[in-house]
């Protein structure tokens, strides 16, 4: 696929992927390494807990929502360089049997003052369950090339 460069995005530009469903399995393994806490491993306790249910950690649904952005192909071709992210948010819990998809915004572009080959790109991030329920939303800022004088 051919990539995409700062020049070839436009504020407003939206993209969509997904969707996902979550395994019960895989919510629990991914916790059980990441992020072992009862309501993300344990059913029956995670019954009894704030959420009642087993719930994904918050970082799954994060990792899955970068899964969606590369699926996504927001660059084409090119590589998801990440600056950083800012306001990240999980206003619900992602749980298993939900099927999640995320839309990606282009909120801003700005070509590097300190680097003219290349701009920050600002998404803005929103992800939802089948349900409509907002389960992730965040503002990463990607680092992106700018076209090659040849081309």
């Amino acid at each position: 696929m051919t990539p995409r460069y700062l020049e070839d995005l436009s504020q407003g530009d939206r993209v969509t992927a997904g969707p996902v469903e979550i395994a019960e399995a895989d919510t629990i393994a991914f916790a059980e390494r990441y992020d072992p806490q009862p309501m993300h491993t344990a059913p029956a306790a995670a019954a009894r807990g704030p959420f009642q249910g087993l719930v994904a950690s918050g970082w799954q649904t994060a990792a899955i929502v970068m899964r969606l952005i590369i699926d996504a192909k927001l660059l084409g071709g090119a590589p998801i360089l990440g600056l950083g992210v800012d306001e990240l948010r999980w206003p619900a819990p992602l749980r298993p049997g939900d099927r999640v998809m995320a839309e990606f915004e282009i909120a801003s572009i700005t070509p590097s003052r300190s680097n003219p080959r290349f701009g920050v790109v600002r998404v803005k991030v929103t992800a939802r369950n089948q349900n409509g329920e907002i389960v992730l939303s965040m503002f990463p800022s990607l680092w992106v090339p700018r076209r090659p004088a040849a081309q």
